[in-house]
């Protein structure tokens, strides 16, 4: 079995950047296994030696190579973390030279900017969004007007946490609504939902999934029982495609694949902040 090598997310800001995209690069490696960890606001000489040692630290204690997935734009940190003998990975090295080139200027290297406030209108969105998003959780409030989106499913399909991310990072307004028993016996889009069709989008989840993720909640109980989840998600599934309301199974799906997945459909268009 292959050795679990550690990884490193190191940046002189949040590490946001850098381990988004490691994160993306260490997918496309199916079968290996990773130690994962972020050194945020690497933002000085003493800061950078002290990362390099842990991370020689880590590979020398894994007994393989370390890899660093980098994001710090002042060359000399970069020197002083090359010191750890990692595998450095600069993720603004592949762009930097061809954007020089086509914009006829030189980069001016600012620590920390990848995730600054850039204006306070985007910034006060995302807070907004996600005071909605928290006071529209499993429909504790039912007056969706002001919504972006809804999301529709049972009890614990992923709705809160896709809610979340499209609100801290799309400033997107979403609500959430559980269906209830009463609702799927009627097999009826509820009433309260109805007025606000256009924006409602349909999650739902492998029964066995659900299984698992009830039984954390609330171990042996009627409500995570397997024939509930299965019973519960057929209905829920019956229902949407009855009402035509777009359906997306979070069972493999990532958070940001989900959120994707909705903004595309409803045609929410909002930058990533």
């Amino acid at each position: 079995m292959d050795a679990v090598r550690p990884v490193f997310y190191v940046s002189d800001g949040t590490g946001i950047t850098a381990e988004t995209i490691g994160h993306s690069l260490l997918t496309q490696f199916a079968g290996l296994r990773f130690a994962t960890d972020r050194l945020p606001f690497v933002d000085s000489p003493d800061k950078a030696r002290e990362a390099a040692i842990r991370v020689r630290a880590a590979g020398e204690a894994a007994g393989v190579r370390p890899i660093v997935v980098n994001s710090c734009v002042d060359a000399e940190l970069n020197t002083l973390l090359a010191d750890s003998g990692a595998l450095m990975l600069d993720i603004f090295a592949p762009f930097i030279a061809p954007l020089e080139q086509e914009l006829g200027r030189s980069r001016e290297a600012h620590i920390g900017h990848a995730h600054g406030i850039v204006d306070f209108d985007t910034y006060h969105r995302r807070i907004n969004a996600m005071n909605y998003a928290l006071t529209h959780d499993d429909g504790m409030k039912l007056d969706f007007s002001d919504a972006d989106v809804i999301l529709v499913a049972v009890s614990r399909a992923g709705k809160t946490p896709t809610c979340v991310y499209l609100a801290l990072q799309h400033g997107v307004k979403a609500a959430n609504y559980p269906l209830t028993p009463e609702d799927l016996e009627a097999e009826r889009l509820p009433a309260k939902l109805r007025q606000y069709r256009s924006k409602l989008f349909g999650l739902t989840i492998d029964p066995h999934r659900l299984h698992q993720i009830r039984q954390e909640r609330r171990p042996d109980s009627r409500y995570a029982q397997l024939d509930t989840c299965r019973r519960e998600v057929a209905q829920a599934e019956t229902m949407l495609r009855r009402e035509g309301i777009e359906l997306l199974s979070t069972t493999h799906a990532s958070i940001e694949e989900i959120s994707s997945r909705v903004m595309k459909y409803l045609g929410i268009n909002r930058e990533m902040f």
